[in-house]
C-alpha cells in the first residue's frame, strides 16, 4: 500500500460521517429486530421471551457511537460477532419468521461491520494526512 498517495476525492469528512450514520442505524436496526424478534414476532415461548434482554448490550454503545468515540467503533466491530453468530444459526436452524428475523440479524451485523471498520480506517487515514474532522467540516452557524 502506498502511504505517500493523496486524499482520494471520496474519502471526506462527510464519507466518514456517512459511516458513523450507517453505523448508528444498523445498530438500531438490530435493537428494533431484536425486540420485536423476541417479544411479538417470534419468541421463543408464547408472550415473549426472557431473550429480548439480549438487546441491551447492543444498547451500551449507543452513545459512544453518536459521541463520534473511535474506541467505541473498534469494539463494536468485535462485539458484533456474537449477534452474526447467533443470527447465521438461528437463520438455518429456525422456520418462519424467526429464520427471516435471523436473516435480518445477520445481514445488519455486516453492515454494522463494514460501517464500522471503514470508519476506523478512514478516520486514521485522515489523521496520518493530518486533516481533524472538525477542521475539516464547513462552519457551523451557532445558535
Amino acid at each position: 500500500m502506498n502511504d505517500s498517495a493523496p486524499q482520494t476525492p471520496f474519502l471526506t469528512p462527510k464519507t466518514i460521517e456517512l459511516t458513523r450514520w450507517v453505523a448508528v442505524a444498523s445498530l438500531l436496526g438490530l435493537i428494533l429486530v431484536g425486540l420485536l424478534w423476541e417479544l411479538w414476532l417470534a419468541p421463543l415461548r408464547e408472550g415473549g421471551s426472557w431473550w429480548a434482554l439480549k438487546v441491551l448490550p447492543l444498547c451500551w454503545p449507543l452513545a459512544g457511537l453518536l459521541k463520534n468515540r473511535m474506541y467505541t467503533y473498534r469494539w463494536v466491530s468485535l462485539m458484533i460477532w456474537l449477534y452474526f453468530t447467533e443470527g447465521v444459526v438461528r437463520a438455518w436452524g429456525d422456520k418462519g419468521w424467526s429464520s427471516g428475523l435471523a436473516l435480518a440479524q445477520t445481514i445488519l451485523c455486516v453492515i454494522l461491520f463494514a460501517a464500522c471498520a471503514l470508519h476506523v480506517r478512514w478516520r486514521f487515514q485522515m489523521a496520518r494526512e493530518g486533516v481533524s474532522l472538525d477542521d475539516s467540516q464547513e462552519s457551523k452557524p451557532s445558535h
